[in-house]
């Protein structure tokens, strides 16, 4: 990489925690990648446990209350992260996440550091005519960097159609997944063994993942239906994710089972510490989400495997998959539509599974890695070290 007057930047991150997540999982994959470019990489957050990524590379993590929505709160971190601008030199600030980016567009305007934001979701903007007033300018931080990456599309068209920027200033950078641990290749078949004796899995039944978090939006229940219209009992479908504490749709899931005779062939299962393994035990991976995705990681994640995936048509998986030839694509919240998917997924040939995973990692290795990812966000510094 090659910097203006060959001084490498000084970057700060900002984002609420470092708990999980794509803002998380991003922030330190550049962090990682700056440093290798000879950069200075700093984040700040509330941590969590992806601290430790940056404790082993030796990146500096800084603790502030950056979660926080209080505007008093918002202030004061404003005015710690422009000492934190100051003491070390810091040329650019990049903000992933409302809040903290609040604190820092105060810090950068009292410094003169270069802003810049990632947009990793389509923010909403409230209800009625105050409320919804308040939330479009609560959101219309992410869109004042002197540059925008969208990290779809999606998200791009959802920018430019919501706030008053100049599209000069808006970068498409897709996320990225790291190949060297999603590739069939990368994974022991020990660990296959591991994870299939966790899970308790039947050497003769095919596998339906759906990965994501329990919460409704994720479309646990379409699938659940589509099972039932499917008529099929010879399958698992496992529902891969936290409920993180939404313990009433928990409940209500397992009743939503129970009530279509599917106690046998569904299973929720906690989070999952080895997902490149979990894609690999399945025959098809599915996401049913009813609303839009701002990228869609999974999905990318199981193409990279070598999976046949069923997407719903919104948001991005309508550009990250390739309809009819690595994927199904079906309206959202159709089960229906999803039963017939999930028939033609279940009824391919070895020779037809293989082609698909085929065209799947091509695919995925020629837009979607966290290496290409990574320098078209270098690129996007770079060009912030320009004067003004």
């Amino acid at each position: 990489m090659r910097w203006q007057g060959g001084k490498a930047p000084t970057v700060l991150q900002v984002v609420p925690t470092l708990v999980t997540g794509g803002a998380e999982r991003g922030c330190i994959d550049m962090a990682l990648a700056l440093q290798a470019a000879g950069g200075t990489p700093l984040v700040a957050s509330e941590g969590g446990p992806m601290v430790r990524e940056l404790d082993r590379a030796r990146v500096p993590h800084l603790a502030l209350p950056l979660a926080s929505k209080n505007p008093l709160t918002i202030r004061r971190n404003a005015r710690r992260l422009a000492a934190i601008i100051r003491e070390h030199k810091v040329d650019i600030v990049h903000a992933r996440s409302r809040a903290p980016a609040w604190s820092a567009w105060l810090a950068c305007r009292a410094t003169g550091a270069r802003y810049m934001t990632t947009f990793h979701a389509p923010y909403n903007f409230g209800s009625g005519p105050v409320g919804g007033k308040l939330k479009r300018l609560y959101n219309s931080v992410m869109a004042r960097g002197e540059r925008v990456i969208a990290i779809s599309g999606f998200i791009r068209d959802h920018v430019l159609g919501n706030y008053p920027i100049d599209p000069e200033r808006v970068r498409l950078i897709h996320r990225g997944i790291d190949r060297g641990v999603f590739a069939p290749d990368r994974v022991s078949p020990a660990r296959l063994v591991t994870l299939a004796k966790q899970w308790n899995l039947p050497d003769d039944r095919p596998v339906i993942l759906l990965p994501g978090r329990l919460t409704r939006w994720k479309g646990q229940t379409v699938l659940i239906d589509a099972l039932a219209k499917l008529g099929r009992k010879d399958v698992l479908a496992l529902l891969v994710g936290s409920d993180q504490g939404r313990t009433g749709y928990r409940e209500e899931l397992e009743n939503r089972i129970a009530a279509a005779g599917l106690r046998g062939a569904v299973r929720m299962t906690d989070h999952c510490s080895d997902m490149a393994a979990a894609y690999l035990l399945s025959t098809v991976v599915v996401s049913a989400s009813r609303e839009p995705e701002a990228f869609g990681r999974v999905i990318v994640e199981a193409q990279a495997m070598g999976k046949p995936v069923i997407v719903s048509a919104i948001g991005a998986f309508q550009e990250t998959v390739i309809p009819g030839e690595t994927a199904w694509v079906v309206p959202p919240d159709d089960p229906d539509a999803l039963a017939h998917a999930l028939d033609e997924a279940l009824s391919l040939t070895p020779d037809q599974r293989e082609a698909i995973g085929t065209r799947a990692m091509a695919f995925v290795a020629d837009r979607y890695t966290k290496d290409r990812m990574c320098a078209e966000t270098l690129a996007v510094y770079a060009e912030l070290l320009q004067p003004r």
